[in-house]
């Protein structure tokens, strides 16, 4: 090869999928060990770049960057989130595409499909959280929200409470909770569905787990629904009323130094200041590092919330870049053979 040539490994979803990747344990693995490395200056996490374009919607196209210093790897996720496209289009509301590139000469080393690694992500941190935070004797999860996301949440809240017996589901549509239950009965042949056929009480009301993952910015989860020593999960914007927040024993963030100037529900009452800095408990690298207790009694509600963290992203695509490597997976791609100059331009230059 050329030593001019630039080269990387290309991985669709598909790639991913077949190099087994799609592996949820490896994933929570690669965002525990993120999470200590950054807490411990192993991590460069820049602030992302956003552009929106519908503010009443919410159509946006992110670019969130990390570099994982000890494994010398920059990576980015260019992900695009336009909620109306299951309504508009009947598509999927979230794409991404991830980048990696070395940091000794600084050539991209791999381009993969990123919808599998974010939807991965968002399921692996409220899967780490519930390891921590939900009953052990869990038996019951309801969802409000019946999308990719969702989904994807209830194989990682099953990987950390294989108890969980029952499933209940709520969505806008019934179409979508049967779309929900058609999707993961056949990989959960022992858990019970149940579609709640729009009433989202149905999908809360008795639930150990609870889990929003909507578009929706309004107060959907009501906080009589909630039963004593529950789990909430909370992964979209603003999803609960004020209650369920001021309700909780525990308020636990993925970053709530991020969080709080998002517009999840926990940062709509801070800024109305329906709470303060000091009702936050913790932050999930406190409870994983042990620094603070977790679940301490079967009688606490926990809640938490998280908006996402890049370089989780990036910790858990370096695993899958590395886990597709070894099995030989994906398609080398040429960025280039040789330097502009050294190429027969003869023809092909216009000025």
């Amino acid at each position: 090869m050329n030593q001019h040539a630039i080269e990387f490994l290309y991985l669709s979803q598909e790639d991913l999928i077949h190099a087994g990747a799609f592996d949820l344990t490896m994933a929570m693995e690669a965002l525990e060990r993120g999470l200590l490395k950054f807490r411990d200056g192993g991590i460069l996490f820049p602030d992302k770049i956003v552009q929106i374009f519908n503010e009443e919607t919410q159509d946006r196209i992110n670019c969130l960057p990390a570099t994982l210093l000890e494994e010398k790897i920059c990576g980015v996720k260019w992900v695009s989130v336009f909620p109306r496209n299951p309504v508009l289009y009947g598509c999927q509301n979230l794409s991404a595409i991830i980048v990696l590139s070395e940091i000794e000469k600084g050539y991209p080393v791999c381009v993969m499909d990123g919808t599998l690694c974010s939807n991965i992500r968002v399921a692996a941190m409220g899967a780490t959280a519930a390891k921590y935070l939900a009953r052990e004797d869990a038996e019951s999860i309801g969802f409000i929200g019946a999308g990719e996301q969702a989904k994807m949440h209830l194989l990682g809240m099953k990987a950390v409470r294989p108890g969980l017996k029952v499933c209940r589901v709520a969505a806008k549509y019934e179409h979508e909770e049967q779309d929900f239950i058609k999707s993961l009965q056949p990989l959960m042949p022992d858990m019970e569905f149940i579609a709640g056929g729009t009433k989202l009480e149905h999908a809360v009301r008795g639930s150990d787990i609870i889990v929003t993952a909507t578009s929706a910015q309004a107060p959907l989860l009501k906080a009589d629904w909630i039963k004593e020593g529950a789990f909430y999960s909370h992964i979209g914007g603003w999803e609960d009323e004020y209650k369920v927040v001021q309700m909780a024993d525990k308020i636990v963030c993925d970053d709530w130094n991020t969080v709080k100037h998002r517009t999840q529900t926990v940062s709509r009452c801070y800024k109305d200041g329906v709470i303060t800095d000091a009702d936050i408990y913790a932050n999930i690298v406190d409870i994983v590092s042990g620094a603070k207790k977790g679940r301490e009694n079967e009688k606490e509600f926990i809640y938490f919330d998280a908006v996402g963290l890049s370089y989780i992203d990036v910790s858990i695509a370096y695993a899958m870049w590395q886990k597709a490597l070894a099995g030989g997976f994906g398609k080398k791609l040429p960025m280039q053979e040789n330097c502009i100059f050294e190429k027969d331009l003869t023809g092909k230059v216009k000025f």
